[in-house]
């Protein structure tokens, strides 16, 4: 009789082991072992952030050449990468679009991506829109067109 006792005290408790596993949805498989210890899991913990593409244009007119990729990286190091030191990705581009006579523009662009937290936002936006006004001024472009989405991230 003692046995039986022990044996189902034993069943009972893998029953109710599956049943929290089945109830919660816990998948067991799922989570790698290192040799006896499980990894730490890390909650994703994500934070409000603005997303600011900024879309540089390399073409120019009345006959000037082309905004090189050397004066683009200048461009990039002194007035863009001092404002957002935490960093950006920069990707190449080939860009179209209607400029201010109705003529259709083809050119190499770059397509500047920024992420801030959003309490930093009014203070960026006034840096983002600087360097928009200097690269249209030194390089006599009509615009630097900007794109904002807020995101949620977690680094």
């Amino acid at each position: 009789m003692r046995s039986g006792t022990r044996r189902c005290r034993g069943a009972s408790l893998l029953v109710v082991t599956a049943a929290v596993f089945t109830v919660t949805g816990s998948d067991t498989a799922s989570v790698p072992v290192v040799g006896n210890k499980r990894p730490d899991l890390r909650a994703v913990q994500p934070e409000s952030y603005v997303e600011t593409q900024l879309f540089f244009g390399t073409g120019r007119h009345n006959g000037a050449p082309p905004v090189s990729e050397r004066q683009f990286k200048k461009f990039l190091g002194e007035e863009i990468t001092p404002r957002f030191p935490s960093g950006l990705t920069l990707q190449e581009a080939y860009g179209q679009w209607r400029d201010h006579t109705g003529s259709i523009n083809s050119e190499r662009s770059y397509v500047l991506i920024l992420l801030y937290p959003q309490s930093s936002a009014q203070y960026n936006d006034v840096e983002i829109e600087d360097i928009r006004d200097k690269y249209t001024t030194l390089y006599g472009l009509e615009s630097v067109g900007r794109v904002d989405v807020n995101v949620e991230v977690d680094f």
